[in-house]
């Protein structure tokens, strides 16, 4: 047990209940329900360590404000850390702890209930249907799934998660790694990538985003060889798809439908309620949301499920106990340099 002061930023309604069951470590909690910001870093004040999520504001101004109350931890309950100024942490001497992963179930049911919602054409129709319109048009026409190509680009573990849940329905199942696992090569055919995006109906994308070297990874260019009414679905990182070619892709009909969980800067759409007095701050995006419902957007909640949701709140406790009990922790982030 321990008496330490945790500000966590980011906590909705329905996860309140999960921080306070999990902590079994007797943590003293700040639950705070916005993402970390400059109008809102004084909520920390008088606590010993942060739990942040994505899309938290952790740069440098906050970090030295943070680091002025004398917070030594700033931890995260995400896979990714791009929301944290990892040099002005260092400067400041503070800990950075992530959670390396959680349930692939969650992503994985989110990428292939868009995929099937978009095949089957379920929101197309539930709409009509909600307007009281009944009557069966062509456009509810459908190929059946074990008569489909799905193409995974990236088998790790959410990627294989994927692939499994797609095989079980029957699926024809095509995987395009750099890394092609033993595990992943029961489950897919692995092909170059080229054929991979060719031959699928479905696409969906499972690869890690690197700044600089894989932004807009699917380009006009990628969009150019997929095969004609294929449909795309992206539950990874925004900045691997460039929004511009995509509704390009769509307006042409070389792709029918588009699923995405993930926008570039979406700190900036996400977690807001736009209207006519405050509109969307990205054209493309707004084009994009308009041509729904070929085009389905979720607001990044492939992680809010109960599984993955336990998985990231156990990990960071579990992250603060180490770290105060041996003054270590496994998951620690350090800076490129730091790693050499």
């Amino acid at each position: 047990m321990t008496n330490l002061k945790v500000t966590c930023y980011g906590v909705r309604p329905n996860e309140v209940p999960f921080f306070h069951k999990l902590n079994t470590y007797g943590f003293e909690l700040n639950l705070v329900e916005p993402l970390l910001d400059h109008h809102n870093v004084e909520a920390a004040k008088g606590t010993d360590a942060v739990i942040l999520r994505g899309n938290c504001l952790a740069d440098r101004q906050n970090i030295k404000i943070l680091s002025e109350f004398g917070i030594k931890y700033l931890f995260t309950r995400t896979v990714g850390f791009n929301h944290i100024d990892l040099q002005a942490a260092a400067d400041y001497n503070m800990l950075v702890a992530r959670v390396p992963s959680y349930s692939p179930n969650a992503i994985a049911e989110l990428a292939l209930t868009l995929g099937m919602m978009l095949l089957r054409h379920t929101a197309y129709t539930t709409n009509r249907t909600a307007q009281y319109n009944f009557c069966v048009d062509s456009n509810m026409f459908s190929k059946e799934i074990r008569n489909c190509t799905v193409g995974v680009i990236g088998t790790g573990r959410i990627g294989l998660t994927e692939a499994i849940l797609y095989k079980g329905l029957g699926a024809n199942v095509l995987g395009y790694d750099i890394y092609q696992s033993d595990e992943a090569k029961k489950v897919v055919t692995f092909k170059d990538l080229d054929t991979v995006i060719a031959e699928s109906d479905i696409i969906s994308l499972h690869i890690p985003y690197f700044p600089g070297e894989n932004e807009n990874f699917v380009d006009a260019e990628f969009l150019a060889k997929v095969k004609p009414g294929a449909i795309l679905i992206n539950t990874a990182r925004g900045e691997l798809q460039d929004n511009a070619a995509i509704l390009a892709a769509l307006e042409t009909g070389q792709l029918s439908g588009f699923g995405t969980d993930v926008f570039a800067n979406e700190a900036t759409l996400f977690f807001k309620k736009f209207d006519a007095d405050t509109p969307l701050p990205d054209a493309t995006v707004k084009s994009l949301v308009d041509l729904y419902p070929r085009v389905l957007v979720t607001p990044h909640i492939g992680s809010n499920t109960d599984e993955a949701l336990s998985n990231m709140i156990e990990t960071s406790y579990q992250n603060l106990y180490e770290v105060v009990s041996s003054g270590k922790v496994t998951n620690v982030v350090t800076l490129p340099s730091a790693q050499n």
